[in-house]
């Protein structure tokens, strides 16, 4: 089903030849052959550095959503921003629900729309578009790049590489600065053979993901899809199992394009936009994955991340086993004890499941959402706990669906059928009862992501599943049930493109590119704040551990929650109150006691509370602040407030064996923290309260100097500890010595 090659390989005559036995087939090597893949001679288009090797990227378009726009403007507006210098479209997708904390919500959609006029942009009101939806239909070409602030920014079934970033990268392309990488490796997929009826494009992603998620084998690459499966997929049948690739922590992904490509894009209207993508003969990739499209099965992700994936025949025949470490891990990783096992869900050798939800940027695509309309035709859902809602992923997918009368037959069937929103996805739209277990073709199952509340006594349940079996489910009242194993399963064919028709765009969009108008006002609400002022950084720092995770991994969602907190995103106080408040609820109390002294320090350097804090240590020249230590933090989200919330804290870095995403090292970085890294932390055994002295950092950054000798505090003892601050790049050390990129700028 899915082989690995962690060596190189050249790609030569269809099929692929071994690193060393490239000069026996007369081979060039591979810095030239490199040059060969569809990734090379895309960076080099939109690189403006004058080397490969070292990367300053611009991009053609950039999309944010109403989490991340707000911040991102503001960041800019301090920073000397007057006009968005590339197309830059605002949706409104995740903060669509305007129910929590009043107005502020709605709040935020009018400060888009003044920023959308004032400075040049293009403008998406709430329930018309998913970002990517959007992004795919409007602008995803082949050869282009686009930037947006959210991870599943991914766009390569178009032969598009798209780029999902923490805010302060696209801060910077609207400043017109760059997005500055060392050149990535590129990692060949390999498509072989078509995939049976019943198997979908989530069905083959989370087997991807399964795959290579665990081991890193794509982290911080580009992903190339070609081979003669291709041939075999729809458009969105490629789209849904490119948006995925985000969860494989790869940093970007391009698809070879063909005649399907061309069709969809004249049927968008972008006829011309086309142009033929696909590996030069001998070109070299860094790693090779052959994915038997042929030899997927229905796919099933358990609870509590996308690569916790089997088929869903290995999970009926160990049904029992799995669903105990489900357990375990909801007692480990969310603290819940005493909760009803999942195993009681188990009846009559079914299992048996509460809700189905298909939706969102992976799930909400026209195929997808036909397939499951023509499985449930005829039939009920029926009238017991189960239910289903289906999420269009835009207005023109859903009034495609509308025409051919699909969505009546969802409806008919007891679906209930939602407006184009994010919100099941994040966990900001139909949470699940206590101890439910919700079945979603979406791209995340990790903690809170279904809205539950561990810490209140709430907790539910999300696995992944593609949209045909999650129909299939539903139509056996919600049982578990994979769509292979019905009579009847309709094909999914390579050439099934849709009727797409923009006037719902036409109706509603503000179209403001390129037409700034610097007389416009800004329209702020109530919520809607600046900035808090950051401080350069000191010439040494003692730092207190305010939170130690021990947790494998660390997601972007444990260090700050999405669901409703995502209504105070705007407000970069407000929303620090809920940092790692799922994680460990006193680290905002610890973080703003050592923030509070460090105040002092500044203000009153002989207050007693200081002198106690600094022992010894000169108030004038050493910095006190908080740290957050996690083994792998990281994954997930491309948010920038999950630093951001640990910087208007005090935090001034984290420490860390590895970090997961390049995104979130990044967000710590342009937020003024520094990134360490070392291999000691399981050795060291550090807990909240213990303290970390490291003298001469500024020195340190001011050279070009990647380690330093630091010390552990704790119960009157030192133990040293050695920190490493590996790849920083001479920019990112002068931003973290400003205080934060806003500062950079100012400077």
């Amino acid at each position: 089903m899915l082989n690995i090659t962690r060596t190189g390989v050249y790609y030569k005559d269809g099929t692929f030849v071994p690193e060393q036995d490239g000069p026996a087939a007369r081979l060039p090597d591979r810095s030239a052959a490199r040059q060969g893949t569809m990734t090379w001679p895309i960076l080099s288009a939109h690189n403006s550095s004058g080397s490969m090797d070292r990367l300053e990227l611009r991009f053609d378009a950039m999309a944010s959503h109403d989490i991340t726009y707000v911040g991102i403007i503001q960041t800019a507006r301090a920073s000397g921003m007057t006009e968005f210098p590339l197309p830059y479209v605002l949706t409104n997708c995740h903060n669509s629900l305007c129910a929590v904390g009043g107005t502020i919500n709605e709040d935020d959609h009018v400060f888009g729309l003044s920023a959308a006029k004032k400075y040049g942009g293009e403008f998406v009101p709430a329930h018309q578009a998913v970002i990517h939806s959007y992004m795919r239909e409007r602008y995803a070409a082949p050869g282009r790049m686009i930037l947006g602030s959210d991870s599943h920014t991914r766009y390569g079934a178009y032969g598009c590489m798209a780029v999902g970033e923490g805010g302060p990268e696209l801060a910077r392309q609207l400043l017109r600065k760059t997005y500055n990488i060392a050149y990535p490796k590129v990692i060949a997929v390999y498509l072989t053979g078509a995939p049976r009826p019943g198997v979908g494009p989530q069905d083959a992603a989370l087997a991807l993901v399964g795959a290579t998620f665990r081991e890193g084998v794509v982290k911080n690459a580009v992903m190339e899809f070609f081979g003669p499966g291709l041939s075999n997929l729809s458009m969105d049948y490629r789209s849904g199992i490119d948006v995925m690739t985000t969860e494989t922590t790869c940093l970007s992904s391009v698809w070879a394009t063909d005649g399907q490509t061309k069709a969809a894009l004249e049927l968008l209207g972008r006829g011309a936009d086309y142009r033929e993508l696909s590996p030069a003969d001998g070109a070299y990739y860094d790693g090779l994955i052959t994915l038997e499209l042929d030899k997927l099965e229905p796919m099933i992700a358990l609870p509590f991340h996308p690569s916790n994936a089997c088929s869903i025949r290995e999970f009926k025949a160990n049904m029992e086993d799995l669903l105990h470490q489900v357990d375990v891990d909801a007692a480990e990783q969310l603290g819940a004890k005493h909760v009803p096992s999942l195993t009681r869900k188990i009846v009559n050798g079914q299992f048996h499941v509460d809700q189905g939800v298909i939706a969102g940027c992976s799930g909400g695509t026209y195929q997808n959402l036909r397939r499951a309309a023509e499985i449930l035709e005829g039939c009920a859902i029926g009238d017991q706990a189960f239910w289903l809602s289906c999420y269009p992923g835009s207005m023109p997918i859903n009034l495609a669906l509308t025409k051919s009368g699909f969505i009546s037959t969802l409806m008919a069937a007891g679906a209930s059928v939602r407006s184009c929103f994010c919100g099941p996805c994040f966990g900001a739209g139909d949470v699940p009862a206590n101890g439910a277990f919700s079945i979603r073709h979406s791209t995340r199952n990790f903690p809170n992501r279904e809205g539950s509340k561990p810490g209140d006594g709430q907790i539910s349940y999300v696995a992944l599943m593609d949209s045909r079996s999650i129909a299939a489910t539903a139509r056996n009242g919600g049982i578990l049930t994979a769509a292979d194993e019905l009579e009847w399963i309709p094909a999914d064919r390579p050439d099934e493109h849709w009727d797409y028709d923009d006037a719902p765009y036409k109706a509603r969009v503000y179209f403001g590119t390129g037409r700034p108008q610097p007389e416009a006002e800004l329209v702020y609400g109530p919520n809607i704040a600046d900035w808090p002022e950051q401080i350069p950084l000191p010439e040494n720092l003692l730092l207190t551990v305010c939170a130690a995770i021990y947790d494998p991994v660390t997601t972007t969602d444990e260090l700050i929650p999405s669901g409703e907190t995502s209504s105070y995103r705007s407000n970069p106080l407000k929303l620090a109150e809920f940092a790692l408040s799922r994680k460990d609820p006193q680290y905002v109390s610890r973080a703003k006691a050592i923030q509070e002294v460090e105040r002092l320090r500044r203000t009153a350097p002989a207050d007693r509370r200081v002198t106690e804090a600094l022992a010894g240590h000169d108030p004038a020249a050493t910095g006190l602040g908080s740290l957050v230590m996690a083994i792998k933090p990281g994954d997930g989200s491309a948010r920038e407030q999950a630093a951001s919330c640990q910087r208007v804290l005090g935090g001034c870095a984290n420490l860390a064996e590895l970090y997961a995403t390049k995104r979130y090292r990044s967000n710590v970085v342009n937020w003024g923290m520094l990134p360490f890294e070392t291999g000691e932390l399981q050795a060291l055994h550090l807990a909240p309260g213990d303290r970390v002295y490291i003298p001469g950092i500024r020195a340190l950054l001011e050279g070009d100097g990647e380690t330093i000798q630091a010390a552990v505090l704790r119960n009157g003892s030192e133990t040293p500890i050695t920190l490493s601050l590996p790849g920083l790049t001479r920019e990112e050390r002068d931003i973290i010595l400003a205080g934060c990129l806003i500062n950079y700028y100012a400077k």
